[in-house]
């Protein structure tokens, strides 16, 4: 731990570069997010039909059809042979997301996302403990029960449940029983668990990290000799535990961040003052060497900021 570490969270990336180039991949993101909520609420509210549906399943100018390959996979599994649109449409979106990172969805489409930062970000100010928490691979394990009862009951049964999709039928529909779901993931977030439901529990979170793990884009500890312990990285990532095999690896070791559950979100580039870290491809060998001789302190126990 250092002096640093003190400090607010991403301040010394501010006076060293400015608040908009701390927070660019933050923006973007949140850019992202609104672009495409909104390219599906043109048509419910103002009549322009861009795009029909929602992420679950849309088509777009009435030739692109793009299908959720999880909701896909789960109709599969219900026994129902998706039409062909609508399987162009999976292996389309899951190509990409195969290519780019599947947690991409997570971060930068997934309208949850802003829901749980802000749960997040409530959840310090109060000044929380950080709760129960269950196990990483409980959301595969819920992404397991959510095929076994869609076989079982012959429906698409994430879909009766799924937060993202009730979120888009409140906008569309106003306020009802769809905003319980959504408030109930937000009070989970910032009351039970932090960072619970992105984290732990969403099957579809788990699905796209699987469909990603061999994604071509990645983020790089490149620079990692220069990093001044502050620990801001570990405070912002939502999945923190991918930055240490990275950022502490031995000389020699990859500084690629390779994990499947990384959402490529960016916010370790941003809060860096150091410039540590930046995006680049799984095919970038570059080695910065490690400190040598150095022990250093796991971010779990050793970094108020990540706690």
């Amino acid at each position: 731990m250092t002096d640093k570490t003190k400090l607010a969270v991403g301040q010394e990336a501010i006076e060293t570069f400015g608040w908009l180039r701390a927070h660019r991949f933050l923006l973007l993101r949140r850019a992202s997010q609104a672009f495409f909520l909104v390219l599906f609420l043109l048509g419910p509210w103002f009549g322009i039909w861009w795009v029909k549906g929602n992420l679950s399943g849309s088509l777009t100018f009435n030739i692109l059809p793009l299908t959720d390959p999880f909701i896909a996979l789960q109709g599969l599994m219900a026994g129902h042979w998706p039409e062909l649109t609508a399987l162009i449409g999976a292996i389309i979106v899951g190509a990409v997301y195969a290519l780019i990172g599947g947690r991409v969805y997570c971060s930068w489409v997934c309208p949850i996302n802003p829901v749980t930062d802000g749960a997040h970000w409530v959840h310090d100010k109060l000044g929380l403990q950080k709760g129960w928490q269950p196990k990483r691979t409980t959301r595969f394990w819920v992404m397991g029960m959510v095929l076994v009862a869609s076989v079982a009951t012959g429906t698409i049964a994430w879909e009766f449940v799924n937060p993202i999709s009730m979120l888009h039928r409140g906008l569309i529909f106003g306020m009802g029983f769809a905003w319980t779901f959504v408030i109930a993931v937000f009070l989970f977030d910032v009351f039970v668990s932090r960072r619970g439901w992105c984290g732990h529990l969403c099957p579809v979170g788990a699905f796209y990290g699987l469909l990603g793990s061999k994604s071509v884009v990645r983020i790089s500890a490149v620079e990692r000799a220069a990093c001044d312990d502050c620990m801001d990285c570990f405070a912002v990532c939502p999945e923190m535990q991918v930055i240490t095999p990275a950022l502490r690896g031995k000389e020699g070791d990859t500084p690629l961040i390779l994990s499947p559950d990384c959402t490529n979100c960016g916010r370790c580039i941003d809060v860096c003052a150091m410039d540590v870290f930046k995006f680049t491809t799984r095919f970038d060998d570059t080695h910065a060497p490690a400190r040598e001789q150095r022990k250093r302190t796991q971010p779990a126990t050793g970094a108020s900021k990540a706690a």
